[in-house]
């Protein structure tokens, strides 16, 4: 892999370091976060005009086909100025898993519709167990109809599309729905992370469109969570880069006994240890996007490196930022708390640090 970003990456990169900050500055952030679903009309149309919602699509369906590295590129400015509602869950979580998913009717709808702007989608996967792989997945489709209960869906009040993670006997079955459908209701869940809301879900009866099964879905799913883990791992790293910037300037201008904070080189230690954690942070993240990428026979290994070490990398950053402001970092006019409650769900989604350094240990015993 190259150690640095291609002419094409890096304009990339600068667009959306020009795109995300100017049309969803902290202000927007902050009004979007009270709205049900975080989810605004007006901002979504934006991304979708601008090529965002189509950037992992085939171009067949109005997509840009873009790769996971350019993918990680956006996701990391993302997470810069916490880009709030279901792009996350639509795109890099949904959209993953549609394009690994066999082509059909309803497959290919939905993903034209998403690039298009016109629909937004979302993955239930958990339920009562709370289990990030499919060993908790209970919820059985009988005859086309689901009845159950899915929890902490992201975005489900404002996806259109539900792609449901189940069972069809004993073969796991990835179903589609819409979540207008007779027999679906929907209902929030409280979230650490205020721009991004969790629900609820429970089926009826519903009939659904079974998309695929048996091995065809285990490994569609796989490759879906391992690409939206990296996404998350990316996103995080933009955060730890912004929050990082924040102390540092704080420090700079924030006087005690009659000079910048800044230079004491305990303030300094604490920065200089935010910088070490982002950029190891950023390494492990590009790698593992590059290997899932190439297909390298390391990839699920370094998504799971990349996302144990970024989980508990953008808690510390949070904690470090806030200590170097002090009093002020636990204000709700700071911007940091909402830095660190995104750190903390990000931490848990996608399974926390013990849980892939236990994949990690499986996959090393099994190879």
């Amino acid at each position: 892999m190259q150690f640095g970003l291609t002419e094409t990456q890096q304009l990339l990169k600068n667009s959306a370091r020009d795109f995300f900050p100017a049309e969803c500055p902290m202000a927007e952030v902050r009004r979007i976060m009270e709205i049900d679903g975080a989810y605004d009309v007006m901002l979504w149309r934006l991304l979708a005009e601008h090529g965002w919602t189509g950037m992992i699509f085939d171009e067949e369906h109005g997509g840009m086909g873009l790769g996971l590295v350019e993918m990680a590129v956006a996701a990391e400015e993302m997470g810069r100025i916490l880009l709030p509602g279901p792009y996350f869950s639509t795109v890099f979580l949904a959209g993953a898993l549609l394009n690994a998913l066999p082509k059909n009717t309803g497959r290919n709808a939905c993903a034209t519709a998403i690039c298009e702007g016109r629909e937004r989608a979302t993955v239930a996967l958990l339920e009562e167990s709370a289990r990030w792989d499919t060993g908790g997945v209970r919820m059985q489709v009988v005859d086309g109809r689901l009845t159950g209960r899915k929890l902490f869906v992201p975005d489900a009040s404002a996806a259109e599309c539900l792609l449901a993670i189940v069972r069809a006997g004993d073969e796991l079955a990835i179903t589609q729905v819409h979540n207008a459908a007779s027999g679906v209701s929907i209902r929030a869940m409280p979230s650490i992370d205020r721009t991004r809301h969790l629900y609820a879900v429970d089926f009826d009866q519903v009939e659904v469109e079974i998309l695929a099964t048996g091995d065809e879905a285990q490994r569609a799913l796989d490759r879906a969570m391992d690409i939206a883990t990296v996404a998350l791992a990316a996103e995080m790293v933009g955060g730890m880069e912004r929050i990082t910037e924040i102390a540092v300037d704080y420090a700079k201008t924030r006087k005690q006994f009659g000079k910048p904070i800044g230079q004491f080189q305990a303030i300094q230690h604490q920065c200089a240890d935010m910088l070490l954690l982002t950029e190891s942070s950023r390494s492990a993240a590009y790698y593992a996007a590059w290997a899932l990428q190439e297909n390298a026979p390391d990839a699920r290994t370094a998504v799971s490196v990349a996302k144990s070490y970024a989980s508990e990398a953008y808690r510390e950053a949070g904690n470090r930022a806030i200590q170097v402001h002090g009093g002020m970092g636990f204000t709700w006019e700071n911007d940091l708390h909402l830095y660190y409650r995104r750190a903390k769900a990000s931490e848990i989604a996608f399974g926390d640090a013990a849980f892939h350094r236990e994949r990690i240990a499986r996959m090393v015993i099994d190879a």
